[in-house]
C-alpha cells in the first residue's frame, strides 16, 4: 500500500488505522472527511468525487513527503474517495503516528488543508431539489 491512495470503495478505517501503528509512537492522530447533509444553506442528498488519479496520487504522495520532513513524524498516510458517496460516508481519512501528540496534530492539519489546496479533485453535490452541480470550497483555495 502506498502512503497516499484514491479509492472508490468505502474506507476501511481499522484497517487504515492498523497501518500507521508503531509501538515507538505515542501519538496517534486522524482526520475523518464526511458527507453532510448541507452546503451553503442547501440540503445535500448525495456527494460525488471526480478524480485525475495519476496526478492526484503523486500530488498526495509529495505531501506525505513533506509533511514527514517537515513534521518529524513517523509515518503519515491518506486515502481520499472518488465517485457517488452517500451521507456519513467516509470521503477522505488522513492518519499519523509519531513520538508525540503536537507534531501529529500538526502534520494531520498539513496533509488534509495541502489535499484540499493541491489535487485534481474536483466535488459534485446532489440536491434535494433534484439538481447537482460542482462546487468550489473558497474556504480550502485560502491557505490559513
Amino acid at each position: 500500500m502506498s502512503a497516499f491512495e484514491i479509492t472508490g470503495q468505502p474506507i476501511e478505517l481499522q484497517v487504515f488505522r492498523a497501518r500507521l501503528l508503531d509501538r515507538s509512537c505515542g501519538a496517534y492522530v486522524q482526520f475523518d472527511g464526511w458527507v453532510r447533509d448541507h452546503n451553503e444553506g442547501r440540503k445535500v442528498l448525495q456527494l460525488e468525487y471526480e478524480v485525475y488519479e495519476p496526478l492526484a496520487v503523486r500530488i498526495g504522495q509529495d505531501i506525505i513527503q513533506e509533511a514527514l520532513e517537515r513534521f518529524g513524524v513517523s509515518h503519515a498516510c491518506a486515502i481520499h474517495r472518488s465517485g457517488l458517496m452517500e451521507l456519513s460516508e467516509v470521503a477522505v481519512v488522513v492518519g499519523v503516528s509519531s513520538p508525540h501528540r503536537s507534531e501529529a496534530f500538526e502534520a494531520c492539519r498539513y496533509i488534509i488543508d495541502q489535499a484540499k489546496i493541491r489535487l485534481p479533485i474536483w466535488k459534485k453535490e446532489h440536491y434535494e431539489s433534484g439538481h447537482a452541480e460542482w462546487v468550489n470550497c473558497q474556504r480550502c483555495a485560502h491557505h490559513e
